[in-house]
């Protein structure tokens, strides 16, 4: 559309508003209107200042109060700023219903409704919305679109609008269904979020196993975001045949450069069904990675070592290459500690001794085995035993079993008087002594 075609009609509307101004003010019956209209507010005024504090101590709850009832009547409450402007809208409603059946003419009070439905707008934009996205949304969209609507332009601009056209390839839309499919697709991608929020702490509160949880969140959160998108593409009138072609040839060019992706994401769901591998497993690959998994995602699995670094780990690593899961079976591991005495300790005593010290670690567990020592050679300085025990977990930064058994063996070698060997080293000299 041409400028000066816009400036044209900008100005016939301002010398319509300007004819229609001169008509209310000479014209009886739109003063009666305008009577009737600030008699319908005046009402509203006196009814809202007798409900509005009835109605309040109705809804409020007590503080300790957590029922979902309680929670309806807080979330109603929120509302209550609307009551003066829709208690204002009503009765203009029924004033702008006697004026036409006595006069036929009702535009006055009309607009006047429009103007209290505006205010219900940015009441509701100004005190009731507390979401941040939300409250933009309002301030920006819903208030300037109430404005037109009371000021009765609500119907041009979107005639201008829906006349300009935007052809891309195939598909044709116009300037209205970009700024619809804007305003939609904002709401859609809060309601999506808010909404996989919910899902997600309703599924983590199911007694399942971890990798099916998170198989069911992240299902839930394709579902919610793939019915988001194909009512954006219904919102904004764009045929879905369309895409649908557009899509297979994209979808043939990056089926060759993202094998990888979709072979992890195929890889991960593989995981989760299984089970092989959850969160909170320990776990070490082939390649020597080696940690606790903290999050399992579409691509990757972050394993935490102990020393807290990170490691990402494509998900096709654990299918295709050997990864031992030191918890998968249980909870219960099987640890060992390498201890030497001397040559002139009587050996046959000391695994009674160093098993009963171990069995008093709180944490050495009897079942499925006790504590076991064991003689394993004869070795240069002394001779070599090793103590084998069970206990709940592994060995990591978080839990000190190797420290703390080897601590109760060098205690109860010194109890008995039992000597620890170090090296010993024989230096013969030929010749003469030095001096």
């Amino acid at each position: 559309m041409e400028p000066t075609t816009l400036m044209d009609q900008a100005r016939d509307a301002f010398d319509q508003a300007i004819q229609l101004a001169q008509g209310w003010l000479l014209s009886p019956a739109a003063w009666s209107q305008f009577g009737l209209l600030i008699g319908a507010y005046l009402l509203a005024r006196l009814t809202n200042r007798l409900l509005e504090p009835r109605i309040a101590k109705l809804l409020t709850p007590d503080t300790a109060n957590q029922s979902v009832l309680a929670k309806a009547r807080r979330f109603v409450l929120i509302f209550l700023p609307l009551l003066l402007p829709l208690l204002a809208y009503g009765f203009t409603a029924i004033g702008e219903q006697v004026t036409r059946s006595l006069f036929g003419s009702g535009a006055v009070i009309a607009f006047g409704k429009r103007v209290f439905l505006f205010l219900a707008a940015r009441a509701l934009a100004k005190h009731i919305i507390t979401d941040p996205f939300l409250r933009m949304l309002a301030k920006y969209v819903l208030v300037p679109v109430a404005a037109l609507y009371a000021v009765g332009f609500l119907d041009q601009v979107i005639a201008a609008l829906d006349a300009a056209q935007v052809n891309l390839g195939n598909i044709s839309f116009s300037a209205l269904a970009i700024v619809r499919g804007v305003v939609a697709g904002s709401l859609l991608f809060w309601l999506g979020q808010w909404s996989n929020s919910q899902s997600s702490t309703y599924i983590e509160q199911q007694p399942l196993r971890p990798a099916i949880r998170q198989l069911a969140i992240k299902a839930s959160e394709f579902a919610i975001f793939g019915v988001a998108f194909l009512m954006l593409m219904n919102i904004m009138g764009i045929s879905l045949s369309s895409l649908a072609i557009i899509g297979g040839a994209v979808g043939v060019g990056l089926g060759f450069g993202l094998q990888k992706i979709a072979s992890n994401f195929i890889s991960g769901v593989i995981l989760m069904l299984e089970g092989q591998a959850t969160v909170g497993d320990y776990v070490e690959l082939d390649g020597g990675e080696a940690g606790t998994i903290i999050k399992m995602t579409a691509r990757a699995t972050i394993l935490e070592t102990y020393d807290g670094r990170w490691i990402v780990v494509p998900n096709e690593d654990f299918i295709t290459t050997r990864v031992v899961n030191y918890s998968d079976s249980g909870s219960a591991n099987r640890l060992e500690v390498n201890f030497s005495v001397s040559y002139d300790t009587d050996i046959n005593k000391i695994p009674a001794i160093i098993e009963a010290a171990v069995s008093k670690h709180p944490c050495v567990l009897q079942e499925p085995e006790k504590p076991d020592c064991e003689l394993r050679g004869f070795g240069d300085s002394g001779v070599d035993f090793c103590i084998e025990f069970w206990v709940e977990g592994i060995d990591d930064g978080k839990n000190r079993y190797a420290s703390d058994v080897l601590f109760l063996i060098w205690n109860a070698l010194k109890e008995n008087d039992i000597e620890i060997p170090y090296p010993h080293r024989v230096v013969e000299f030929k010749g003469p002594m030095p001096t």
